[in-house]
């Protein structure tokens, strides 16, 4: 039989393909990746759009545990569900090769994903570079590969897709340490904290990457009726709250005359004169990182 690899698109259930649906009706087992991305809608709301159970698929089934959803896909339909496009991380290239090494046959269903719907900012999908991930910094490790990348892109003049990190199911490593496992609270990286980042790491790099001043773009909840995109320096977006998850942004090389006509739609200065952004409020210690963020976890 096989095990489908479809992609659900970035919003809520109603983003799935007519042929990703056909293929998850007629599948034994549904399972859902749900760490390196999240659909902005209940799973109950999958399970009624599908008539089925929707399993969750953590990281550490994913990565540990792959023959659990492989288990009997030689003899059974069993689908696997990736929001936005099933190769959009490398996690699920290493679970078709596996299925692949056990000799059953993969299907893929491809969707929308950030990589492409991107370009809804105005900037042209055929003028970025490579892509960069953003992860939350600790006081022992603050990664910054990323960097290299952003310069070399702009050196070119391309611009840089940054995918900013999310955090669900993470062990805690103190209690993990005492022989128990224990969860941290979900967290999703916002656009005020990974502009942060970038400049902390400017300021000991030093090697003009980019600056207070360059332009960019923060992305939140792309493809929902209540997304927003603002085009400004990077100082002037890391004071906008961009409201609930989730956050990308966009760090812009040369600009195109037509890139330009584009983002004026959605810069800064008008869409303040607009009413159509909020001043970002820095939680206080011990709070929330973004109090939007944390009232729409609430409502699941």
């Amino acid at each position: 039989m096989v095990l489908w690899l479809i992609g659900l698109g970035l919003y809520d259930e109603r983003d799935i393909t007519l042929r990703g649906l056909e293929a998850v009706r007629k599948c034994s087992r549904v399972y859902l990746e749900a760490y390196t991305s999240i659909l902005l809608c209940d799973k109950k709301k999958l399970e009624d759009l599908y008539g089925k159970e929707v399993i969750v698929a953590d990281r550490e089934m994913v990565e540990s545990a792959a023959e659990t959803i492989l288990a009997d896909a030689d003899k059974e339909d069993v689908a696997f569900l990736v929001v936005g496009d099933p190769f959009g991380a490398t996690t699920h290239t290493d679970l078709q090769l596996r299925a692949r090494e056990r000799g059953i046959q993969v299907r893929v269903v491809h969707n929308a994903s950030v990589m492409n719907a991107v370009g809804a900012c105005g900037l042209q999908l055929y003028r970025f570079g490579e892509c960069v991930s953003i992860v939350f910094f600790t006081d022992t490790w603050q990664p910054d590969s990323f960097y290299d990348r952003i310069r070399d892109n702009r050196k070119l003049g391309l611009h840089t897709l940054a995918l900013l990190d999310i955090k669900v199911k993470e062990p805690n490593l103190a209690m993990l340490a005492r022989g128990k496992t224990v969860y941290e609270p979900p967290r999703y990286m916002t656009i005020n904290t990974a502009i942060e980042q970038l400049l902390e790491i400017e300021a000991k790099r030093g090697e003009g990457a980019y600056d207070k001043d360059t332009l960019a773009v923060g992305v939140a909840r792309l493809q929902s009726d209540d997304q927003l995109m603002v085009a400004g320096t990077l100082e002037q977006l890391q004071g906008v709250d961009f409201g609930a998850p989730l956050h990308c942004l966009v760090i812009a090389g040369t600009v195109h005359v037509v890139e330009e006509e584009m983002v004026a739609h959605i810069r800064f200065e008008k869409m303040q004169a607009e009413g159509l952004i909020k001043p970002f409020v820095k939680a206080e210690e011990g709070e929330g990182e973004d109090d939007a963020a944390d009232a729409w976890l609430r409502k699941f």
